[in-house]
């Protein structure tokens, strides 16, 4: 399994993931950079995500939505705010309606993912951050390190494809 380490910290109001993939850093910026990709990891395998729109430029946008076995839709976006390709990316990233607004009521985290390649591998951290405590402490009881973890450990199935 990818996923190495999970650590929340609720003084800090983050969560970070680590994991290590057995491919170079460009082929796992690869997964970020490329929508089509990114939907096949972007959400647990349960709820397969369908990204309408994808600019992982500074200031771009990437418009996304899972759904549900049941075929219950729910979106989300990233507002981009950094990026140092193939090394890190940094974004906010928000719940939303079906039309993409953000939605006021859910927490919105600010994160960075870098990747830094040892020996042909690359070591991966997802940081995020929450503004408030409570808003670190909703999204985990709604279940976003098992979310994130599995959909993450989809990562070096589809790199080795």
């Amino acid at each position: 399994m990818p996923v190495t380490d999970v650590k929340h910290d609720l003084d800090t109001r983050t969560l970070t993931i680590t994991a290590e993939f057995a491919a170079p850093a460009e082929r796992i910026w690869q997964v970020y950079a490329d929508p089509r990709q990114l939907e096949k990891i972007w959400g647990p395998p349960t709820y397969p995500a369908t990204v309408v729109e994808h600019d992982l430029t500074p200031g771009g946008r990437v418009n996304y939505f899972m759904t549900s076995p049941e075929g219950e839709k729910f979106a989300g976006y990233w507002k981009v705010t950094a990026v140092d390709e193939p090394r890190t990316f940094s974004f906010e990233d928000g719940f939303a309606d079906l039309d993409f607004n953000p939605n006021p009521d859910m927490p919105v985290s600010t994160n960075v993912y870098t990747f830094t390649e040892h020996d042909g591998r690359t070591r991966a951290t997802y940081v995020a951050a929450y503004d408030t405590a409570e808003g670190l402490q909703k999204v985990l009881e709604m279940g976003v390190v098992e979310g994130a973890s599995a959909a993450i450990n989809q990562i070096d199935e589809l790199v080795a494809s």
